[in-house]
């Protein structure tokens, strides 16, 4: 058997995933910043790199939409 390589994931799905990718890399960077010299720094470093790497593969497949009229529509 190969792995499934074709996901139908909702937009909201896609949002549960990154929020909670976002919650992680917090709690890691906190526990980072709290000991730097911990014995563990380094590999909780390494995973947030790698969830900030998946988060970003994840924003750079989404498709962004702007209104057909050409009008600009501020975000934020």
């Amino acid at each position: 058997m190969k792995p499934n390589d074709k996901f139908k994931l909702t937009v909201r799905d896609v949002e549960l995933v990154e929020r909670a990718l976002q919650g992680k890399i917090s709690r890691r960077a906190m526990s980072v910043a709290m000991d730097p010299d911990s014995v563990y720094a380094a590999e909780l470093q390494e995973e947030i790199d790698e969830m900030r790497d998946l988060l970003g593969r994840i924003h750079h497949q989404k498709v962004w939409y702007s209104p057909k009229d050409g009008r600009f529509q501020g975000g934020g």
